[in-house]
């Protein structure tokens, strides 16, 4: 798994658990799909994103987006 993959497929279980918690806790959990949908926003501008620093930390490897 590179660095796209894994950065992909946090955002998308932290969106589903997001929506999940929104729907069966509270309502304020939306912000965190606003919160993860911001961030993607951002990196896609930037090139920059938080979840692949920490995963270039744990030794995964670069992909093409995030070197």
């Amino acid at each position: 798994m590179t660095i796209d993959r894994a950065v992909l497929a946090l955002a998308g279980s932290m969106i589903l658990i997001s929506v999940l918690l929104t729907e069966f806790v509270s309502g304020y959990f939306v912000w965190l799909t606003v919160f993860v949908g911001a961030n993607l926003l951002q990196s896609a501008f930037t090139g920059f994103c938080p979840a692949a620093n920490i995963f270039k930390k744990l030794g995964v490897k670069s992909g093409c987006a995030f070197d």
